[in-house]
């Protein structure tokens, strides 16, 4: 296979996820919201892969927070949203809704999920099957309101959800587990989500991850994808918040 995709567990509070993209033909690799440089460069160092571009869904400083450590080591484009330039000032290619641009020959496609934050951007990439998404999109959760209204966040939301359901969900934390509780008590006679639920338990009794999950069993067990309408999402997500 020509792509792969590694992790870097972060093992912070926030159970941050750093994901790279690796081309195997160049030993080249993206890095999806880096959150300490020494963990990317390492790992880079490890598996001698060569950083060629930054991807950021957002602002968030677990999100960005490796990118001018990585930046002072070498000369690596940074995309990241364009409506977020003001907090992002090292972005060296802003994006916005409906762009794309390219590593190596795979074209990605961004897609604007305003919600968490305003200007939260997502990377699809049709040819590998794989989105990642930041904190718009949890296995069985999604992120919390920090800017944007449930409305904007309810659009996101269905935006994803339109997606080839084969495709490759790759979220930055790991909040399965409490997720899937918190469905359960939406939808606790859905066996699908049941199911779901003890094989999320085992892995992570073991310390596994949990991702990434798909978009056609987001469909299944997340109850945000699963709502009608904006005002029952709100509804839902306001009882996440105090769950």
């Amino acid at each position: 296979m020509q792509y792969k995709i590694h992790v870097i567990d972060v093992k912070n509070n926030l159970k941050n996820y750093i994901w790279l993209l690796e081309d195997t033909r160049t030993n080249e690799v993206i890095v999806v919201d880096p959150t300490e440089a020494k963990l990317v460069t390492d790992f880079c160092e490890t598996h001698q892969l060569h950083l060629k571009q930054i991807w950021l869904t957002h602002w968030h400083p677990d999100h960005t927070n490796g990118v001018e450590g990585l930046l002072a080591e070498q000369n690596i484009l940074v995309y990241g949203p364009r409506d977020e330039l003001s907090k992002i000032p090292y972005l060296s290619n802003p994006l916005q809704h409906d762009y794309h641009f390219f590593f190596n020959d795979l074209k990605i496609e961004v897609i604007a999920t305003p919600g968490h934050t305003l200007g939260h951007i997502t990377y699809f990439i049709e040819e590998i099957d794989s989105l990642f998404c930041g904190d718009t999109l949890f296995a069985m959760g999604c992120g919390r309101l920090f800017e944007g209204t449930a409305e904007q966040m309810y659009h996101s939301l269905n935006r994803l959800a339109a997606l080839p359901i084969q495709t490759k969900v790759y979220c930055t934390h790991e909040y399965t587990l409490s997720n899937a509780e918190f469905a359960l008590t939406i939808e606790p006679h859905n066996v699908v989500l049941q199911e779901r639920f003890e094989q999320v338990k085992m892995l992570r009794e073991s310390d596994q991850i949990t991702l990434p999950s798909t978009i056609e069993l987001e469909l299944e067990t997340n109850p945000f994808l699963r709502t009608e309408n904006a005002e029952e999402f709100a509804r839902i997500r306001s009882l996440k918040d105090q769950f």
